[in-house]
């Protein structure tokens, strides 16, 4: 008996002690975490080289700021996609498409095959008039290198005046074309997306529910689309980043990303309870697709509809195996096609002067939520007023946000007619409010 023990303690040990060391998670959530750390893996792996154009080590730095476990995942490149693994235990493939980004390799690959994004128009849609000039830009750069001291690791940093891109500075081995991905900040242009659907009269403002046949016969039929807009649909859902929630979950291994927000059940009587979910996001793409006619028709909109005349065709709107576009997270952009959609916004709606969104559009997406716990979310949107305390004291307490994950934001000033643009990676907390307030007075 006893050297069955000496053989098997050890084992036993690594067992119990490995995954809490390497992974941050239990045993029990071994399966879950080593699909995470994959799933995660190849999705930025493949979206980092063929989207962004990184190489393997800024890759493996980005994906070891979520875990340094990640450090020891295995990149195995092809023309067109990625394969990962982690310790030999766990594997997950990712594909680029053109035009349709990288998607993970766990639903119908025929069908992202039969998938185009329609090519770009001739017309470069709206237009940003670029006046590069002090002492904004000397500020742009001084706050970039203050961040990148500190280690925030800050690559974009841009400020509009009106309709003028007057500073534009990045970090080394960034510049104007960078493809950078947004995370949480493709919500907003989601909520966009559905703005434009209005203006064009393919639905009209505040469709009641049921939003879909699934939730016709329960709870969830009183769910309407302002509702899911505001996030106070009241569904249940796990948005914690950590093995097996919900949001881990639909981004990194579910075959359909609106699905898993589609099953949530009504646990709150809509409107009542804000709760930030990236499920949502995916309900509004989801409910966006069934409208036009389905993935291809999505495609073909949000390029000819809405990336096209706000001059962002070589955006890139990734999608999931269904063919429907992951607009929670997935959303790559140069720092000039974010600043676009600040200016959009800015502008009221308008492009080039003629209304591109329903003229009140804005002014309802940036009103606070009616919710009983926290009314300062809009339409997709972080808003600063709107509670009992500003979200970001010494901002204008007009002042409203496009926001992700690693510190993304797309600030927009009404008052100042300013938009403020940061990208990076900062892991943990960006502080938004310090870094932009000093921008702010140095310009």
């Amino acid at each position: 008996m006893k050297p069955v023990l000496l053989i098997f303690l050890p084992l036993l040990t690594v067992l119990f002690v490995a995954p809490p060391a390497l992974l941050g998670t239990p045993l029990w959530q071994l399966g879950n975490a080593l699909a995470l750390a994959t799933g995660l893996g190849a999705k930025l792996a493949c979206s980092g080289r063929f989207v962004s154009g990184f190489d393997d080590q800024r890759i493996l730095d980005d994906l070891a700021s979520y875990a340094e476990v990640n450090r020891r995942l295995s990149l195995d490149f092809t023309a067109d996609g990625v394969r990962v693994t982690l310790f030999g235990l766990a594997a997950t493939s990712a594909t680029y498409r053109p035009g349709l980004g990288c998607t993970l390799d766990t639903g119908d690959a025929a069908l992202l095959d039969g998938l185009s994004v329609p090519p770009g128009a001739a017309s470069p849609g709206m237009p940003l008039a670029v006046a590069i000039a002090d002492p904004a830009q000397q500020a742009t750069q001084a706050v970039l290198r203050a961040d990148n001291a500190e280690g925030l690791q800050t690559r974009a940093l841009l400020v509009l005046q009106g309709d003028t891109l007057i500073a534009e500075s990045y970090a080394p081995g960034f510049d104007a074309g960078s493809r950078l991905l947004g995370w949480s900040m493709g919500k907003s242009l989601m909520a966009i997306v559905i703005g434009r659907m209005e203006a064009l009269e393919i639905i009209p403002a505040g469709v009641p529910g049921p939003l879909f046949p699934e939730w016709a016969q329960d709870d969830r039929a009183r769910i309407g689309l302002t509702e899911v807009l505001q996030m106070t649909s009241g569904l249940g859902w796990q948005e914690d980043y950590v093995p097996g929630s919900d949001s881990t979950r639909m981004l990194f291994r579910a075959p359909s990303a609106s699905a898993v927000a589609l099953a949530s059940p009504a646990e709150h009587p809509p409107g009542e309870q804000f709760y930030y979910s990236s499920g949502s996001t995916n309900l509004l793409a989801r409910f966006a697709a069934e409208r036009l006619g389905g993935p291809q028709a999505q495609l073909d909109f949000l390029q000819r509809e809405v990336l096209q005349p706000l001059g962002m065709a070589g955006a890139v709107l990734e999608v999931d195996p269904t063919g429907l576009v992951v607009a929670s997270s997935f959303v790559y952009a140069t720092a000039r096609d974010w600043v676009r959609l600040g200016r959009l916004l800015l502008d009221q709606g308008a492009v080039n002067g003629r209304p591109f969104l329903p003229p009140d559009w804005v002014a309802r997406a940036t009103r606070p939520n009616n919710s009983l716990n926290d009314p300062r979310y809009g339409y997709q949107l972080w808003l600063n007023g709107g509670g009992s305390e500003l979200r970001w004291p010494g901002l204008p307490p007009d002042a409203y946000a496009m926001l992700g994950n690693r510190g993304q934001a797309v600030l927009v000033l009404p008052d100042e007619a300013l938009v403020l643009v940061r990208l990076g990676w900062t892991a943990g907390d960006y502080p938004l409010a310090q870094k932009m307030g000093g921008l702010l007075s140095r310009l």
